[in-house]
């Protein structure tokens, strides 16, 4: 059985075959009217801010992974080698002690083992070079900075104030602007006068 049109649906149908505008405005009106008008629009407004703060919490989200992953990367790219740095200052230091241990001497001893060793250190000091490792090498009489340098003993010497250094043990490393690890130095702890 078909079902019966309302006389109001009739008229919309012959509105609508003789004039498409007229047809599509009245659509619009009853759809406006099937609203609860105000209530309704606000309810429309709300959601619609919502979506709009959902999309913008959605965007800074994104930005700041994407600065979160570009700031990780770079990281990595400085500082991932810092264990191996970190494994080789042994190597450094040895190869230091050779050298002052054949300058102190005076003895001319094997000139080709110690120009190898020479040979040597240079090429680590490139290697260190090349991958950011810098070497901390304080002058004897420079102040103690506890930032940069490891106290290892504190001693009075005459003519030194508090806090001068006055003696390297050994090297510090910094890792572009990270610490491997401090100068190891003596300092003086002589009373000010």
């Amino acid at each position: 059985m078909a079902e019966r049109k309302t006389d109001e649906e009739i008229a919309r149908e012959m509105v609508a075959e003789n004039d498409p505008m007229l047809a599509q405005e009245a659509e619009v009106e009853d759809e406006l009217e099937s609203l609860d008008s105000v209530d309704a629009i606000e309810e429309l407004k709300r959601e619609r801010d919502d979506m709009r703060d959902r999309f913008m919490r959605a965007l800074a989200d994104a930005e700041n992974t994407r600065k979160r992953a570009e700031r990780d990367r770079r990281e990595a790219e400085n500082y991932g080698g810092s264990k191996l740095a970190r494994d080789m200052l042994p190597v450094y230091d040895s190869l230091e002690r050779a050298l002052l241990m054949a300058t102190e001497d005076g003895k001319d001893g094997d000139k080709a083992l110690l120009e190898g060793v020479e040979l040597t250190m240079r090429e680590l000091r490139n290697v260190f070079k090349k991958h950011g490792v810098e070497v901390i090498r304080p002058d004897v009489g420079e102040r103690f900075d506890p930032q940069m340098h490891e106290a290892m003993f504190e001693a009075p010497l005459p003519g030194t104030k508090a806090g001068d250094i006055i003696q390297v043990s050994a090297s510090g490393f910094m890792l572009h602007d990270r610490l491997l690890r401090p100068a190891q130095v003596g300092v003086s702890s002589t009373p000010a006068s």
